[in-house]
């Protein structure tokens, strides 16, 4: 699956304390974390999240699992017969099957020779991502929540607060007006809230969570989590008190994302907390693929991935090249791991809603971390 990085270049200020799962776990023997802290669905697995959220049965839940890791292999065959035609991927939650997306009917059989469906679209990924960079050119109005490249539609969707008029950012970035489409939202998206006390790690008077384990290219331990947790040099300790390090990188906002380097007792693993799956490997997983989130706040929580390279306008200031689920998250939930299936896909950045009413969710990739970074996903 392609898609565009966002390089990670500058320091982000402000550390907002968020929490979610843990993937890189202390050494046994500190002291416990609080139970009041602790969600109730922390005890819950990955596929009791399916269920609960997307409807399945025990049985449905490892079949979608199953038809995911079978999608993505048939996908990178296809991706790669589309060649430069290729417009990205669809995956039905429902049906199981996969679509790509070319721009050219010359490549329709090859892709369907692959093993996926295919359909023709104007713009496809690529030219939906040059809309999206004109858009960010032309400077947003305040009211302007962010937009996103909506792939199955072949359309631009700029979300913005009810009275806002979109006409002269449309205007001033010199696109077509057919290219977009605008979706009146209630409120805007936010970095989840300070949290402080409870597991995860703690830094200053915050909290945040660990997303996934990684190795820097020296061989050193350590884990990726949100870039608005920490400015570089910030200090971090586990939850329990055992474990210590410090933040190497981090970046906010222009994306959203960091590296904590361990320093002391923080041992790796591939586990993300509350569920048995180990973490095998980072393969992107297709628009439309089951996407499950583990929070301190609401433990584990399950949806699809609805876009790629989405916009948003944080209070703090906007993060680009985010990708947007219906997945809910709450306060403290944010830092933490997203995957699909033993597939890492990236840490929480911030949304809107909540997991009472529903909400919509934003994760950082952890590709572009991985490779800006030099570091690599512990899987074993």
């Amino acid at each position: 699956m392609r898609s565009s990085v966002i390089p990670i270049a500058v320091v982000g200020a402000g550390a907002l304390a968020l929490g979610a799962a843990l993937a890189v776990v202390p050494n046994a023997g500190g002291e416990p974390v609080p139970a009041e802290t602790v969600a109730d669905g922390q005890a819950m697995t990955m596929l009791d999240a399916l269920e609960q959220d997307l409807g399945l049965t025990p049985f449905g839940a490892e079949e979608l699992l199953r038809a995911q890791e079978e999608a993505l292999a048939v996908e990178a065959e296809a991706a790669a017969a589309a060649g430069e035609a290729y417009g990205g991927s669809l995956f039905d939650a429902e049906t199981r099957e996969l679509t790509v997306l070319v721009t050219d009917p010359a490549y329709v059989e090859p892709v369907e020779a692959a093993g996926a469906g295919a359909e023709v679209v104007d713009h496809g990924a690529d030219g939906l991502a040059r809309v999206s960079r004109e858009l960010g050119e032309a400077g947003p109005p305040d009211g302007v929540v962010g937009w996103y490249p909506d792939i199955a539609s072949d359309t631009v969707v700029i979300e913005a607060l009810e009275g806002t008029d979109t006409g002269p950012l449309v205007e001033a970035a010199g696109i077509d007006a057919s290219a977009v489409r605008v979706e009146e939202v209630d409120e805007r998206p936010e970095t989840y809230a300070d949290i402080v006390g409870g597991q995860a790690y703690f830094m200053g008077g915050g909290r945040c969570s660990v997303g996934f384990a990684v190795t820097d290219g020296a061989g050193a331990a350590g884990f990726v989590t949100a870039g608005h947790c920490g400015t570089a040099g910030t200090p971090a300790e586990s939850g329990d008190g055992t474990g210590s390090g410090v933040f190497e990188e981090s970046v906010f906002p222009g994306s959203d994302g960091a590296f904590v380097r361990a320093t002391s007792n923080w041992n790796p693993t591939n586990l993300v907390e509350g569920a048995d799956q180990a973490v095998t490997g980072a393969e992107q997983a297709p628009v439309g693929a089951a996407v499950c989130r583990s929070g301190s706040t609401t433990g584990w929580h399950c949806g699809t991935i609805e876009a790629r390279g989405q916009t948003v306008t944080y209070p703090q200031g906007t993060v680009e090249g985010l990708t947007r689920t219906d997945v809910c998250a709450e306060p403290g939930d944010s830092g933490g791991s997203f995957v699909s299936g033993s597939q890492a896909q990236g840490v929480t950045s911030g949304g809107s809603g909540d997991c009472t009413s529903g909400g919509t969710t934003f994760y950082q990739e952890v590709g572009p971390l991985l490779s800006t970074w030099d570091l690599s996903l512990v899987t074993g």
